[in-house]
């Protein structure tokens, strides 16, 4: 379907941006390794698109609950498996349901719309959906509030439906009970083996499992009950949904979302640059007792620290990475009016969305940065040495500028010198050459926080872009 909204200035807004991270680790593999691939025969740094994609869409959500930025006030979405939990605080906090009750019926009501969930013979597991589902933050609320609204019909709803479950399960574990009697191996002068039972009651066990998980069908969720619930998970107005996408493959009739940001893995521009540091931690109580002048009481613990003068209570190795890394991002203007039109916004309330919503995606893409070992290593401080924004009918990505790795060796001996540098000056030559090539390509605007790479801007002929000094001044 074609939007009748028309895009301020091209359809694709790209963005590129260099930052320089020294002993970091903000992405780690299932080892506790930095993430790598190989490009240009080159052993490169990662750090994903989802973990940066992460990082930018909670960046965008807290400064809109905060009542910061573009998108102050405006609706956002929260991705989590505890929509059964949150439905039930709120039927607890603001209805006046009991705990347990509220628990039981939030999670009938939610698992019988389509949503599975954990193994309810684990506690840690048994309220919370299979899958993370990204839905407006308040759909929780809502959820509960029409369950109190229909209360006498959603009660008695879900007694039936927890019975029909606990039916289903006894007449389950009777059937698995009698297949397994059935099979039981007879043991030597036709007695049965030990731990089993007679070989003749398996079949009839079985046959009345099966009779009993038939008699035990689930009574169906009331349809206004099932529409309520299915509206209060639709992605309505939340922008980070219309931004970033979502998928739920478990219910058919709840809309899914391609969203409008694409996001390319980020991957330094040199070869890999890795440090297995080497740490210890201090046990304070033992050193306490070390350090102090007063005479003490002999104690169990006085043999290890005569045997022991190092204070340390536990050592260790972590992986840290250092390096220049590019990254890529592009917003589809059309993809987002879009998306907000289906989410039932107007013509103009889409319009006005959009324009807030790319403001604060360009922001979240300059500012935002994944926690990971934040506290060890201030990797969230980080400011990026140089971002690229222009607009164009397509989407490009700058990736080839860096398929040969930079050299870092002098300039004087062979190389390019250090790889910011190097970095800002391929990737400002390869779009000025790529721009001259593609006419669709406008609006070319270049934003640093680096003075030595400010400097170096006004010594580069070409650039194919206009220097700005603010995040805001990226986007048009």
């Amino acid at each position: 379907m074609t939007s009748s909204v028309s895009s301020p200035g091209s359809q694709f807004l790209s963005l590129h941006l260099l930052e320089t991270l020294v002993a970091v680790l903000p992405v780690r593999d299932e080892n506790g390794a930095p993430k790598s691939i190989v490009y240009g025969g080159t052993e490169r740094h990662m750090i994903t698109s989802q973990a940066r994609r992460r990082a930018e869409r909670v960046h965008t959500r807290n400064r809109a609950n905060a009542g910061v930025g573009a998108l102050a006030g405006r609706g956002t979405g929260t991705r989590t498996r505890e929509w059964a939990l949150i439905t039930a605080r709120a039927l607890t906090s603001e209805h006046g349901w009991e705990p347990e009750e509220a628990v039981r019926t939030a999670r009938a009501v939610i698992e019988a719309t389509g949503l599975k969930f954990g193994d309810p013979g684990k506690k840690t597991v048994a309220n919370l959906t299979k899958v993370l589902l990204f839905a407006p933050s308040d759909a929780g609320a809502r959820i509960a509030a029409h369950i109190e609204e229909q209360a006498g019909t959603v009660r008695a709803w879900a007694d039936a439906y927890t019975a029909a479950q606990a039916a289903a399960a006894a007449a389950s574990a009777r059937k698995k009970g009698g297949r397994r009697s059935a099979t039981q191996e007879e043991a030597p002068g036709g007695d049965v083996a030990e731990g089993g039972a007679e070989t003749g009651t398996g079949t009839g066990t079985g046959a009345a499992g099966e009779a009993a998980a038939a008699e035990a069908k689930l009574p169906a969720l009331p349809a206004a009950t099932r529409a309520a619930v299915l509206t209060a998970l639709a992605p309505r107005d939340a922008i980070d949904i219309a931004l970033y996408g979502r998928f739920l493959a478990e219910i058919a009739d709840s809309p899914n979302v391609d969203g409008a940001v694409q996001s390319s893995h980020a991957f330094t521009v040199h070869e890999a640059e890795q440090v297995d540091d080497f740490y210890a931690a201090a046990d304070d109580a033992k050193l306490d007792r070390k350090r102090s002048p007063k005479p003490q009481e002999k104690t169990a613990l006085d043999f290890l620290d005569a045997a022991d003068d190092a204070g340390a209570g536990m050592t260790g190795y972590q992986s840290l990475i250092t390096g220049t890394f590019y990254r890529h991002a592009v917003l589809d203007r059309l993809k987002l009016r879009r998306n907000l039109r289906a989410a039932g916004m107007t013509e103009t309330e889409a319009e006005e969305a959009s324009v807030a919503a790319e403001a604060e995606f360009v922001t979240a893409f300059v500012d935002a940065f994944p926690e990971a070992k934040k506290n060890s290593t201030a990797s969230t401080g980080s400011l990026p040495a140089l971002v690229l924004a222009f607009e164009g009918e397509r989407p490009y990505n700058y990736a080839a500028a860096f398929q040969n790795p930079v050299d870092e060796n002098p300039v004087g001996g062979g190389g390019e010198g250090p790889a910011g540098p190097a970095a800002v000056k391929r990737l400002l030559k390869h779009h000025a050459f790529v721009s001259g090539r593609r006419p669709d390509i406008k609006a070319g605007r270049v934003l640093t926080y680096d003075p030595q790479i400010d400097e170096l801007l006004g010594t580069l002929k070409d650039t194919g872009a206009l220097t700005v000094s603010s995040a805001e001044e990226l986007t048009a």
